[in-house]
């Protein structure tokens, strides 16, 4: 009987590449991932090997030459890399992903191209919309890339961007025309290989809790001459394109960071089941068995939320600004929660830094950004809050 091949570019196959976390021997397994935490570095060997299986070409659609043929099917890829390391998901892939997704909405042949060429040579791309002082409020940014000349000038600072110091360009949100109407923002994707050395600076990395092996870095750009062609779509539209991109990556997200909490239930369980308590195993205490068996039902719940939401996109684009904001508002919060459950199953040990259970501490700090990473779920509450009249009108109507 002949073994069926597995195809190489699979979720399978990833698995297979990834190996038994639970190996020291394995160079991407637990104890390395542990290591390159503490040491506040992504790992090389996790970088290596997503750059063999082509990682890159996931982020680029089919018809640009990349392998891109639905949400659904990138969301379980990555979720595999998220159960693996969340560090390596949100540094290597998911930072990409949120620069691209702006360029295949908005952006020119010659643009994706460009991007594309980038992504299939396993280079990397940023992406910076946000600025601390503003937070989600993209009507207010403040960094300018205004007309002068032929070009435009970039001036500004944009605090915390994955992958700054080592991408070969940056999709910037930034301000194009004077004013504060809402028209005055475009999108413009910056070639940093070409940029004038001098009139950029890249800023240290802020300390975080969590993602502590993510690049994530700040940059200033003075007086940085770029050309004008570098703009997304149609000058003034930046938010429009930020909006359409945004039904993408907040289902996307919250669907890949399923494999944090996943990866935490499998480390609980098999933490309580050689632990014992008044004579008895861990796993038999009810309370214990309730907190599995909810946190096991909470991933099912979000998986079958994150799965419609994600073939919606393509099959219902039109309902998709309020499918995928409710994804990103209530999957966040039932990840948190089912990982605080189990946290409290494993009781002291759940922030232990070497042992059987070390990884736990690394992934409910690496979880937490879910909340507030990219979009917060404030802001996807604010676009479900205006829908919901008209759609109580709709549905009431109907007998």
């Amino acid at each position: 009987m002949t073994t069926p091949q597995v195809d190489p570019t699979s979720v399978e196959a990833l698995e297979q590449r990834l190996g038994d976390p639970w190996d020291d021997a394995n160079p991407v397994g637990f104890s390395q991932v542990l290591a390159a935490d503490e040491r506040g570095e992504l790992l090389d060997a996790g970088e290596h090997l997503l750059d063999t299986f082509g990682l890159g070409a996931e982020f680029v659609p089919v018809s640009e030459g990349g392998r891109l043929a639905s949400l659904p099917r990138l969301i379980s890829l990555m979720r595999a890399v998220f159960r693996r390391d969340p560090c390596l998901g949100l540094g290597y892939g998911a930072s990409s992903l949120i620069a691209s997704v702006n360029v295949w909405t908005a952006g020119t042949a010659s643009q994706r191209d460009t991007v594309a060429d980038l992504l299939l040579r396993k280079r990397k791309l940023a992406c910076g919309y946000y600025e601390l002082a503003h937070g989600n409020d993209l009507a207010r940014v403040e960094f300018e890339a205004l007309p002068s000349g032929d070009g435009l000038l970039l001036n500004g600072t944009k605090q915390v961007i994955s992958n700054i110091h080592r991408a070969d360009a940056v999709v910037l949100f930034a301000r194009t025309q004077a004013g504060t109407g809402s028209r005055n923002h475009s999108q413009v994707l910056v070639d940093l290989t070409r940029a004038p050395r001098d009139r950029v600076t890249h800023l240290p990395r802020f300390r975080t809790t969590g993602m502590r092996g993510v690049p994530l870095g700040g940059v200033t750009f003075r007086d940085c001459p770029v050309p004008s062609d570098g703009v997304l779509g149609t000058p003034g539209q930046g938010l429009e394109t930020a909006l359409k991109s945004f039904q993408v990556t907040r289902v996307a997200l919250p669907g890949m960071f399923q494999g944090i909490v996943d990866t935490g239930l499998r480390t609980t369980l098999q933490a309580s089941k050689t632990r014992t308590v008044y004579g008895r195993a861990v796993t038999d205490l009810p309370q214990t068995r309730s907190v599995l068996a909810d946190t096991f039902a909470d991933l099912l719940l979000c998986d079958a939320f994150t799965t419609v939401a994600a073939r919606g996109v393509h099959l219902l684009p039109r309902e998709a600004s309020l499918t995928t904001a409710a994804v990103k508002f209530l999957v966040p919060r039932v990840l948190m929660d089912a990982m605080g459950r189990l946290s409290s199953v494993l009781g002291a040990r759940f922030y232990l830094r070497d042992g059987d259970t070390a990884v736990f501490q690394k992934l409910l700090r690496d979880l937490q950004p879910v909340g507030f990473g990219h979009l917060a779920r404030v802001a996807g509450q604010m676009t479900l809050l205006p829908q919901l009249p008209l759609l109580a009108r709709r549905g009431w109507a109907q007998p």
